[in-house]
């Protein structure tokens, strides 16, 4: 997997999170998708990895990295890749958050929904 560039990764990044992610527990493969998956494969692989980060206490520290490293891959906080992306595209670079918890701020709509019910696959 490719590293993000260090510019990306903002100034005041700490990584202690990481340590009490519930993702530890878990296949990393999980949360990055293989070469070439698609449809439904993809969707099951997401939504699983979904179920973990919504039972993780560091979901939104971990969304809120994501988002202001601008994350090319895998599931980060519940978001997906195409999530994620619509957030980037959403906010101009200019504004784009670059310290602790803006990216969570201007992600919450996002960062809420990726755990939701429907986002899981649970129709009522």
């Amino acid at each position: 997997m490719p590293q993000q560039p260090l510019s990306q990764v903002p100034a005041d990044a700490t990584w202690d999170w990481q340590e009490v992610g519930s993702c530890r527990e878990a296949d990393p493969e999980l949360f990055f998708h293989p070469q070439n998956e698609r449809g439904l494969a993809r969707l099951r692989r997401d939504r699983a990895a979904k179920a973990v980060c919504s039972q993780c206490d560091v979901r939104i520290e971990c969304a809120d990295y994501a988002i202001r490293a601008r994350e090319p891959y895998g599931v980060w906080g519940g978001l997906t890749e195409e999530e994620r992306e619509r957030v980037y595209v959403r906010i101009a670079l200019a504004q784009f958050p670059r310290q602790r918890g803006e990216g969570a701020v201007a992600a919450a709509a996002e960062i809420s929904e990726a755990v939701s019910p429907g986002a899981m696959g649970v129709v009522s």
